[in-house]
């Protein structure tokens, strides 16, 4: 219900700006031909749209492309820490790089996708609580 009243009282305060608006002539009773109001909110959207691509989009293509490479550089041995957070070592990659076999412990073997590796390792990077 409330919103059925916001959306009213937005149009009526959209209406009456553009009702209440005089001509850049001062007279009041000339009126020009009507322009279409997507032609008039084009820049405003073409604005958003490009704040929307930098702001959002271009961030996440370079995150998702860090990601791509950090994911094909790992190799045997490395250590690596998986989105679930268990803690391994490579112990076998498959032919077509989409399955990683995780050395957990003496004769504990787990297989991951390649893309639930969360990164490498290291020991000083784990924080404490």
């Amino acid at each position: 219900m409330k919103l059925i009243g916001l959306k009213s009282a937005i149009f009526d305060v959209l209406t009456f700006a553009q009702d209440g608006a005089a001509p850049a002539g001062g007279d009041a009773g000339a009126k020009g031909p009507a322009v279409n109001p997507l032609v008039e909110m084009a820049p405003m959207l073409m604005m958003f749209a490009v704040l929307f691509y930098f702001i959002v989009m271009r961030p996440q293509q370079r995150e998702r492309k860090k990601r791509e490479d950090l994911l094909g550089q790992l190799k045997k041995n490395d250590k690596v820490l998986t989105v679930g957070g268990i803690i391994g070592t490579i112990a076998d990659l498959s032919n077509d790089g989409s399955r990683v076999t995780l050395r957990v412990d003496d004769g504990t073997r787990i297989k991951f996708t390649r893309s639930s590796i969360q990164g490498p390792y290291s020991e000083n990077s784990e924080t404490t609580g």
